[in-house]
């Protein structure tokens, strides 16, 4: 890759430590599968039938409109940014939102030359602002790349801003991927982006984060019908058919397995609760995070990413997600920022020690 993630590189290298306040979604998750017999032979061009329409009903879409991989969420991206940039010939540049996950900037980097940022302002809750981008979209631009709930702060757009940004996307002819992996802890309180425009909004998401289905790399997107069948064609072009066993166990889990996947993403809501006791005791100021895991927090501390490589990890064995991950604007260079992304999906229901890593937290940040 010509753009590789820092942020990837420093996640998987980071030493084993007591407390890891790193992961956005829940982990643990056991069930007992009973399959019966499958046919393991199979293989399908456009993706097992049975959680094709299972997805399709969990979305109120046509099972037209539904894409699955065995790549997961970042592969979705990955594959559906390189799609459309195929696609947006003579349109190369891509705006990206501020701050933002920065693998997804790395993927549109990738494969437009010119990207822009769309900036989120703190000091307007993180909200999309379609006057914003109004003033830096151009005949050139083929792709608007967004999350929500947004990565890091966990601030939601509803239908009407959606709407907005849609209404530009329309009068200037160009895409827009959102990445909504968050929204299924709470898909009532996140609308699609698909259900606001069919057409150009683009919907990429997995049951990662919010059931501690990790393994099995289930993707889905949510797509016009030409672009779902242009991406099943790019799958065969390049890995071939995606794995039907993966499609197979995830179309058991979600259907009957759905009781047993809202008991165990309900421990980790007891954990919210508790954290958040905790920031507002220490008055550690944060951003609201009503779906999801995580908390942007603003830490007594001037740069985080020196003071968790430097000092949490080495000296308490406690690590969270340094702030300067999320505010890379086109280059590898790191913002010095009092941000961290505070994650609770390690925390561990069968022997949790929540509160005496919060505490451990704590010391740290005191040294």
């Amino acid at each position: 890759m010509k753009h590789p993630s820092s942020y990837l590189e420093w996640y998987v290298n980071v030493a084993k430590v007591d407390y890891d306040f790193r992961s956005s979604g829940i982990a643990y998750f056991n069930y007992s599968l009973n399959l019966g017999k499958v046919d393991l032979s199979a293989n399908y061009v456009h993706g097992n039938p049975q959680a094709t329409d299972l997805l399709a009903r969990m979305y109120d879409v046509k099972r037209e409109n539904v894409f699955v991989s065995s790549e997961g969420a970042s592969g979705q991206n990955a594959r559906v940014i390189k799609l459309l940039a195929e696609k947006s010939a003579g349109r190369n540049e891509a705006i990206v939102e501020y701050p933002t996950y920065e693998p997804l900037l790395r993927q549109v980097q990738e494969h437009f030359p010119n990207v822009k940022r769309l900036e989120r302002s703190e000091k307007d809750e993180y909200r999309l602002d379609a006057e914003a981008l109004r003033k830096i979209v151009t005949q050139k631009t083929g792709l608007l790349v967004l999350t929500n709930p947004h990565a890091p702060s966990g601030s939601i757009s509803d239908r009407h801003e959606m709407q907005e940004i849609m209404a530009i996307a329309r009068e200037h002819g160009f895409y827009v991927v959102c990445d909504e992996i968050y929204a299924e802890f709470d898909r009532k309180t996140v609308p699609t982006l698909f259900s606001v425009d069919d057409e150009l909004g683009i919907v990429t998401s997995s049951f990662t984060k919010a059931y501690g289905l990790g393994g099995l790399k289930l993707g889905v997107a949510l797509a016009s019908e030409q672009l779902v069948d242009e991406l099943y064609v790019d799958v065969l072009n390049t890995v071939g058919n995606n794995s039907n066993i993966t499609q197979v166990v995830a179309a058991e889990v979600l259907m009957r397995g759905k009781d047993e996947l809202e008991e165990h993403q309900h421990k980790w809501m007891l954990f919210k609760r508790e954290t958040e006791d905790w920031l507002n005791e220490k008055n550690i100021e944060y951003s609201p995070s009503k779906v999801g895991i995580t908390y942007w927090v603003k830490l007594p501390v001037k740069d985080t990413y020196k003071w968790v490589n430097e000092c949490a990890i080495p000296n308490y064995s406690v690590v969270l997600v340094p702030g300067a991950f999320f505010l890379f604007n086109l280059d590898y260079k790191l913002t010095r920022t009092n941000r961290a992304r505070l994650g609770l999906g390690n925390i561990d229901p069968q022997k949790p020690n929540l509160i005496e890593g919060l505490e451990t937290l704590e010391e740290a940040i005191r040294a």
